[in-house]
């Protein structure tokens, strides 16, 4: 079986991912994505801007807080967002301790060095390196 049965259609590519959050999001938003994981934010397109929520960049895509009513944060579904190394991880991972978010680190998968957090409404994320050597 063919990955693309339709040579004429390439594969699709992330643009933005998008985590849900309650109305009045923005400052903890630009806090938490923008001060401590260290993401730009990007203008939102005019026709947006009043529903609420902020963007940033990542690399090669962008990650959008949404403004959801009612609000439920995913406890499972999440980004994973992939820095270059594990000094890297370890300080950003450091940044978010002293920002007040939790941290939990994950074993399980021996090709990368991983670990879970939760953004101020409880959306959870994942920070993850190729693990050394991988």
């Amino acid at each position: 079986m063919q990955p693309y049965p339709d040579a004429a259609i390439d594969a699709p590519a992330l643009d933005h991912v998008q985590v849900a959050a309650p109305a009045g999001c923005e400052a903890q938003a630009r806090r938490f994505y923008g001060e401590l994981l260290g993401l730009a934010e990007l203008d939102k397109p005019a026709p947006l801007r009043n529903r609420g929520g902020v963007w940033f960049a990542l690399a090669g895509a962008q990650l959008h807080v949404g403004v959801a009513e009612p609000f439920t944060p995913a406890r499972k579904a999440h980004p994973a967002l992939r820095v270059r190394d594990d000094a890297s991880l370890r300080a950003l991972a450091e940044r978010l301790v002293a920002g007040g978010a939790p941290i939990r680190w994950d074993e399980a998968l021996s090709s990368v060095r991983r670990f879970f957090t939760e953004d101020p409404w409880g959306n959870r994320l994942e920070l993850l390196a190729p693990a050394a050597g991988a």
